[in-house]
């Protein structure tokens, strides 16, 4: 990317390092912002994003690295000491009580009158103020949780606002925001820059980055990949620079990869959707088919395998298991009907860390019963032994705490317990996320056997040359819809990515 011009920023964080157990969060990373301009913070998960901005606001401390705002070194111990500097944040939850009124939030924490005691009076001025310097005009008496989530947002956007804000960072303003609802906020925020503040953008929504930003910063694994203007910058070179290439061993150890006639169709999904959410889509699945969900952080891979697996409920559309349509599934009538679904978040998500390996395995098998109906002992010990061997677990024994396992080791037990379910589709939500890169080929590799054995499998991913090594056929997403298919040798890095940013590849 093109070199910044030299100015005096408005903030200055140079060589920003934070490490947590295990994990180095930022190496190295610099950000500068200057008055009066929208800047993006743009990054997949893991990329840095939120660790550099709780930096930012005072809500995390610093390992090394300095921070300097309008000129003089600053170190905010606390949110508090942030933004009494004049740096706010508002988060893509908006942190208010829906259950009060407009006024009660916009006074919380900020007592506005004598001996400790609040006078409401002034604070419905206050908060008549606020809201009139953003243009809104509402009756603040309402409970907070009355209106529209835009308007929640604006109104969280006008408590975070003070005479002295120099900085303010929107976490995802836009993430439940309809078409209308974002247009509005966009002419905030421009209001906003207009008075000389510098607003943080972070969002996965490239369309919307072209059109109200004026410089995007972007991280990738802890570090900086680069700054530049927006208009300088072409959609596909976004993609690529957020995305990265990092797995083209693996990509080239399976540019060969056989292929397998696909059988009859497992799943298949017409119209399915839900507002808000993600936008009606159709998807087959067919057995012995691995199809692939590509898009970038926020396209709503994640939701489009929940929904499938029904842990999403949807609002429209059908879907069709084994010929049979189902409406209104849930995740145990899934597991019944012969879907299971291994989720992005093994830790949150996917396993219990202080069960040991058989009992993270046999966990899907007794919800997909009952848990009333006990599986013997000694069946648990014989499956737990066929799903170590089979996978390759590398544990001394079926009693060791999953979570004392490695990463790599930790997503085969995911694996192992999705499969003792027998099920004919198979959902991999990040199948690869966290482990190191020959844990990786291992997983590619298992994935295409899989598929060899008969079942139909759904891989979401970020990662680009994983959905190149391992897929048949790729559905590619962009904010929330379903924008088109890859297959065969179309499948390459370049064409998915060029689908991601859009037909035309250029800025705005």
């Amino acid at each position: 990317m093109p070199a910044e011009p030299a100015a005096v920023p408005r903030i200055a964080m140079r060589a920003i390092r934070k490490a947590f157990p295990g994990v180095l969060a930022l190496d190295g990373v610099d950000l500068a912002l200057r008055p009066g301009e929208v800047h993006a913070l743009l990054g997949e998960n893991g990329a840095g994003k939120s660790t550099l901005i709780k930096i930012l606001t005072g809500a995390v401390r610093r390992d090394s690295g300095e921070m300097w705002l309008d000129g003089q070194p600053i170190d905010p111990g606390s949110t508090g000491e942030a933004q009494a500097a004049g740096i706010s944040t508002v988060f893509q939850e908006v942190n208010l009580i829906p259950t009060m009124s407009v006024t009660k939030n916009m006074a919380l924490e900020r007592a506005a009158g004598r001996f400790g005691m609040i006078s409401w009076r002034k604070a419905r001025e206050q908060a008549r103020a606020k809201l009139a310097r953003l243009g809104v005009d509402i009756d603040i008496e309402r409970p907070l949780g009355s209106f529209s989530v835009a308007v929640q947002q604006l109104v969280a956007i006008a408590r975070a606002l003070e005479d002295n804000t120099r900085v303010l960072v929107l976490d995802e303003p836009t993430a439940s925001l309809d078409a209308k609802e974002t247009t509005a906020l966009f002419s905030i925020m421009r209001e906003l820059k207009a008075r000389g503040i510098a607003v943080v953008f972070i969002t996965h929504f490239l369309e919307q980055v072209y059109e109200v930003g004026d410089r995007i910063t972007v991280l990738r694994n802890g570090r900086l990949v680069g700054t530049a203007a927006a208009s300088d910058v072409s959609r596909p070179d976004l993609v690529s620079m957020m995305i990265g290439r990092e797995l083209g061993e693996v990509e080239r150890a399976f540019s060969e990869k056989d292929a397998m006639a696909a059988g009859p169709v497992r799943l298949s999904a017409r119209g399915l959707g839900r507002k808000r959410v993600l936008e009606p889509f159709d998807l087959i699945l067919r057995q012995g088919e691995v199809v692939g969900l590509a898009g970038l952080l926020g396209s709503g891979r994640t939701e489009t395998a929940k929904m499938l697996f029904g842990a999403i409920s949807a609002d429209a559309g059908e879907l069709t298991v084994m010929g049979t349509p189902t409406r209104n599934a849930a995740p145990r009538q899934s597991l019944r009907a012969g879907i299971a679904f291994c989720p992005e978040d093994r830790k949150a998500e996917g396993l219990v860390a202080e069960l040991s390996v058989r009992e993270n395995i046999m966990l899907s098998i007794q919800s997909k019963q009952g848990w009333l109906k006990r599986i013997p002992r000694r069946r648990q010990d014989e499956l737990a032994r066929e799903m170590i061997a089979a996978l390759g677990i590398a544990t001394p024994d079926a009693e060791k705490p999953v979570g004392q396992l490695s990463g790599g080791n930790q997503q085969k037990v995911v694996l192992a317990r999705a499969l003792a379910s027998n099920p004919s589709v198979l959902l991999l939500d990040e199948p690869t996320r966290g482990i190191d890169v020959g844990a990786h080929a291992e997983i590619i590799k298992l994935i295409r056997k899989l598929c060899k054995d008969g079942l139909a499998l759904l891989v979401a991913s970020s990662e680009l040359d994983e959905l190149v090594a391992a897929t048949d056929r790729v559905a590619v997403l962009r904010d929330r819809a379903k924008i088109g298919e890859i297959s065969g040798e179309q499948i390459t890095r370049d064409n998915i990515v060029r689908m991601i940013a859009g037909d035309d590849g250029r800025a705005d």
